[in-house]
C-alpha cells in the first residue's frame, strides 16, 4: 500500500488508453513521476503530450511488454531515470475470442505474449528493483497491480484463449501477493479483475504484429467479436471509476479489484461447482435467451 502519492512514480503499460491512461491522469493530478508504456506510438504520444502539460516529469517509451529485451530496456531506463518505482501496473492487455480449438498458433502466441508475458516480464524485471528500494529505505512503499479480468475468476464460452491468459494473470498476483509477505512488509500487490468496461480492448487487432499472420475469422470468432463489442460498449462503469478503484485499493492495500461486484455471484457458483465436485455451472442461467442465440448461430 501507498499512502502517499506525491513524488513517487509510477511505471504504466497499456498507458496510450483505457485504464492505463486513466491511472496516469490520476498519478498527475497527485504530483507522481509518470513512465507511460504503450505499443500504439499515437497514443502514447498523446498521453505524453497531456501528462506533460500537468506540470509532472514524464518518460513515455514504444514498448511490446511481450518481448525480454524490450521490457529489460525499460526497467534500465526507468531506474537511470526515476530510480525504483513505487507503483507498477502491468495493464496492458489484448482481447480474442472464438471456439478454443479455432484460435491459431499465431493467436496464442499474441495474447499470451501481452497478457500473460508482458506482466511476468513486468513482475520480474521490477519487484527486484523495488525489494533493492525497500532494504535501503525502510520507509519506501511500493505496489504492483496487474490487469486480469473477471474472465480470469470465470470460465465464459467462446472465449477460451482470453480466459487462459486472464486466469494466468489472476495466480500470478496470487502468488505474487504471497511472496512478498514473506521477504517485506514495504511491498504488496492486487490483481485488477473488470467485467465490461468500454475500453479500447474490443479493438485489439490494431496493435497486433505483423510478423502474426492473421487467419480469416472463423464463424465462432466474428459471433465472439459481435458479443464483446456489444457488452462493452453498453458498460455503464467508465474506466475513470475503475482507476480510482485502483488508487483506492493501493492506499488500503486491498487485493481484489472489481469494477462491477455484483458479478461476483457467478463466481461464487463456479467455486461451489468445484467444491462440490458439479459439472461447471450452465454461463447463461441468468439469459437462458443468449445461450439460445448462441448455439443456434454455431450449430447453423
Amino acid at each position: 500500500m501507498i499512502d502517499n502519492f506525491k513524488g513517487k512514480t509510477a511505471v504504466l503499460t497499456g498507458a496510450g488508453s483505457g485504464f492505463g491512461l486513466e491511472c496516469a491522469r490520476i498519478g498527475a493530478q497527485l504530483g507522481m513521476n509518470l513512465v507511460l508504456v504503450d505499443v500504439q506510438q499515437d497514443a502514447l504520444d498523446k498521453a505524453e503530450q497531456e501528462m506533460i502539460a500537468q506540470g509532472v516529469q514524464v518518460l513515455a517509451r514504444k514498448v511490446d511488454v511481450s518481448k525480454a529485451a524490450e521490457m529489460q530496456a525499460l526497467a534500465d531506463a526507468v531506474q537511470a531515470r526515476f530510480g525504483a518505482p513505487h507503483f507498477v501496473f502491468n495493464n496492458a492487455g489484448v482481447g480474442a475470442g472464438g471456439l478454443v480449438w479455432e484460435n491459431t498458433v499465431a493467436d496464442w502466441e499474441w495474447v499470451m505474449g501481452v497478457n500473460v508475458w508482458g506482466v511476468v516480464h513486468g513482475v520480474r524485471l521490477f519487484t527486484p528493483m523495488m525489494l533493492e528500494a525497500a532494504k535501503k529505505d525502510p520507509t519506501y512503499q511500493g505496489h504492483i497491480v496487474n490487469t486480469a479480468s473477471m474472465a480470469g475468476l470465470l470460465t465464459a464460452p467462446n472465449m477460451g484463449i482470453y480466459n487462459v491468459s486472464k486466469h494466468a494473470v489472476v495466480a500470478l498476483t496470487e502468488s505474487l501477493y504471497q511472496d512478498l509477505k514473506l521477504v517485506t512488509d514495504q511491498i504488496s500487490a492486487s490483481v485488477l479483475c473488470p467485467y465490461f468496461v468500454p475500453t479500447g480492448i474490443t479493438q485489439s487487432q490494431r496493435n497486433r504484429p505483423a510478423s502474426l499472420p492473421e487467419a480469416q475469422p472463423t464463424q465462432s470468432q466474428l459471433i465472439g467479436q459481435a458479443m464483446s463489442d456489444k457488452a462493452v460498449s453498453s458498460g455503464k462503469v467508465s474506466a475513470t471509476e475503475v482507476a480510482h478503484k485502483v488508487f483506492d485499493a493501493i492506499a488500503s492495500g486491498q487485493f481484489y479489484i472489481y469494477s462491477h461486484p455484483q458479478a461476483l455471484g457467478n463466481v461464487q457458483s463456479r467455486m461451489e461447482a468445484i467444491v462440490q465436485n458439479h459439472n461447471p455451472p450452465d454461463p447463461f442461467a441468468a439469459r437462458p435467451d443468449v445461450g439460445e442465440k448462441l448455439r443456434a448461430a454455431l450449430r447453423a
